[in-house]
């Protein structure tokens, strides 16, 4: 039998990014990388075009139930946006390249501001449940490096620098709004693992002697490849379970979704006034 030759990572990022330019050609301003129960901020885009991630090329399928698959475009704050309605994970057994893909063809529409949600455990011992932590620095602790393998120079340099993976005059930004706003957030150290467990009590308390301030599966990936193409990256986590000594018990996706359903309003607010101000 034939074997069709295999299709390099350039030209599936090629593709993938063709099929979504003939759905839509206007250059677009942000890119939203929405975590799990985070996806409420879709009501608030006046919607152009919904494309199901199933009919990109090359495109990887969310496998997580509360991830939907599908490319949202449309204005948001007066900016045209896309949104990633549903994320990949490592745990689900794709590869960081894979992980990353939708982030390079982001790259490839002409994305150059990259805002990214999650759902984490908080850590610091003030954090509470349905809270807001804005991501000014995360550690790595995840298996394997999205830049693993022979560097593409069209993408950026071997050794990108990340000094500061996170834009600061986002982050100021961010806090100004959330000031404004009246909403309590705090600033804090990602740190992200493999999953698909959560941590023991002991790894928790490593994860915070480490210098974390909260805990995700994801994010982190995303960041580093954005930050190698020079992307500008906010980040902001809901905290949907307590790891701090003392509030650790056991948790379910359905309490994890409801608690990012308390932090979605005020996480949706301020990234829509931050888009205002791109």
């Amino acid at each position: 039998m034939r074997q069709e030759p295999e299709i390099d990572y350039l030209e599936q990022i090629k593709r993938a990014k063709d099929h979504i330019s003939n759905i839509f050609k206007k250059k677009i301003d942000v890119g939203i990388i929405l975590g799990t129960g985070l996806g409420q901020l879709i009501k608030q885009i006046d919607i152009t075009h919904e494309i199901p991630y199933k009919e990109i090329p090359f495109f990887p399928i969310s496998t997580v139930e509360s991830h939907s698959g599908k490319f949202i475009i449309g204005e948001l704050s007066g900016k045209t946006v896309v949104a990633m309605q549903g994320r990949f994970h490592y745990y689900e057994g794709y590869s960081m390249k894979e992980v990353t893909f939708p982030v390079r063809v982001l790259k490839a529409l002409g994305v150059n501001n990259l805002f990214v949600s999650n759902a984490a455990g908080g850590l610091h011992p003030d954090y509470k449940i349905g809270g807001l932590m804005i991501l000014n620095d995360h550690i790595d602790l995840f298996p394997e490096n999205p830049l693993r393998g022979k560097n593409l120079d069209t993408f950026g340099v071997r050794f990108p620098d990340m000094s500061e993976p996170y834009c600061p005059k986002l982050i100021e930004k961010a806090i100004d709004i959330a000031e404004k706003s009246d909403v309590e957030v705090n600033q804090g150290v990602y740190v992200g693992v493999q999953g698909p467990n959560l941590e023991t009590k002991a790894e928790y308390v490593y994860l915070r002697t480490i210098g974390a301030d909260a805990v995700g599966m994801s994010t982190i990936p995303e960041v580093i490849v954005a930050r190698q193409m020079e992307m500008k990256v906010f980040a902001i986590s809901a905290i949907t379970d307590l790891c701090s000594p003392g509030n650790v018990k056991k948790i379910s996706i359905t309490e994890v979704l409801a608690a990012a359903a308390i932090a979605e309003p005020k996480m949706s607010l301020i990234i829509k006034e931050l888009v205002r101000e791109i």
